[in-house]
């Protein structure tokens, strides 16, 4: 293409960010572009003035890693044992960032992204139908956003099982007839929504299982669960019976993902989470707890067009 004109993949390198960013800031507006012949194409003159104006100190922030970034993002959704040190492991390089988050379950936090009461959505509902995670719920639960799909990690699912009856477990057919004490994660859970999948496809009836109805909100509380008695069988990240000492059985590896508005993803406390993400310091730290794939940590998976 010309000097003075550009496609989306020279625009993306001219940016140094991915093609799928420049699509984002497409559809928020946020970059000056027209369409020709069902192409976008973007003058360089004036991507040059777009730059030196606002956008110029939003993509250095997004992109320097020990930048001073300061504000509060708020989070909603599903919960894993590891996002307290990634919170952690990203205060240190910008120690005037806060995340607050609210463990309400995947449904939930995406109802609350659509709502406009969160800023992003912590997420890992499964398709049976597709085989994917979060894309083919967003349609129906985000109809008033146009929403990104970055993925944080993949992990490990399964039973946590006390040592007494480990050899009574042998898959989800062990839990029904009333002689195991199961403990729940909430409706609307990515964790519960997969349990009632696979009691549906295997014709269990939910009222068979002893402790259906005892519902926690987190995967830490299902394992504490476990380990004070109360229950017998739960099901979490395999994070928590490695930290809790509990017997486990593998169900599922699962995408864990965050889903934000297209506005927000250029949001530097956001960029910064991303950053630490991907980062050693954060992955070494994990390494020793282990069941976690970082491959596509930070990629964008998805974005509306």
């Amino acid at each position: 293409m010309s000097d003075e004109l550009m496609n989306t993949k020279e625009v993306a390198q001219y940016l140094d960010i991915h093609e799928k960013q420049v699509y984002g800031l497409i559809k928020a507006g946020r970059i000056p572009s027209t369409r020709v012949t069902g192409k976008w194409i973007f003058p360089k003159k004036l991507i040059d003035e777009w730059i030196e104006g606002d956008a110029k100190t939003a993509l250095q922030q997004a992109k320097k890693k020990n930048s001073q970034i300061s504000g509060a993002i708020l989070a909603s959704g599903s919960n894993d044992p590891i996002m307290d040190m990634l919170v952690t492991t990203t205060k240190k390089t910008h120690p005037d960032f806060y995340i607050f988050s609210a463990n309400t379950g995947s449904v939930n936090g995406l109802k609350a992204l659509n709502a406009g009461l969160t800023d992003i959505a912590l997420s890992h509902l499964f398709d049976p139908e597709t085989n994917q995670y979060n894309i083919p719920y967003l349609t129906k639960y985000l109809p008033d956003i146009k929403p990104v799909v970055v993925n944080l990690f993949q992990r490990d699912l399964g039973f946590l099982i006390s040592p007494a009856i480990l050899e009574s477990i042998e898959g989800f057919n062990s839990l029904a007839g009333g002689g195991i004490r199961f403990i729940n994660r909430q409706q609307g859970s990515g964790t519960r929504q997969l349990l009632d999948y696979h009691l549906q496809q295997r014709g269990i009836v939910p009222e068979t299982i002893d402790g259906y109805d005892n519902e926690v909100y987190t995967h830490l509380e299902i394992g504490l669960a476990i380990l004070s008695g109360e229950a017998q069988v739960g099901i979490a990240s395999s994070a928590v019976a490695k930290i809790l000492g509990l017997a486990y059985q593998p169900i599922t590896s699962e995408n864990f993902d965050m889903i934000m508005d297209q506005s927000a993803y250029f949001n530097p406390g956001l960029q910064a989470f991303i950053e630490t993400l991907k980062s050693n310091a954060f992955k070494s730290r994990v390494e020793k707890i282990g069941s976690y794939d970082f491959k596509d940590s930070g990629k964008i998976l998805y974005t509306q067009q």
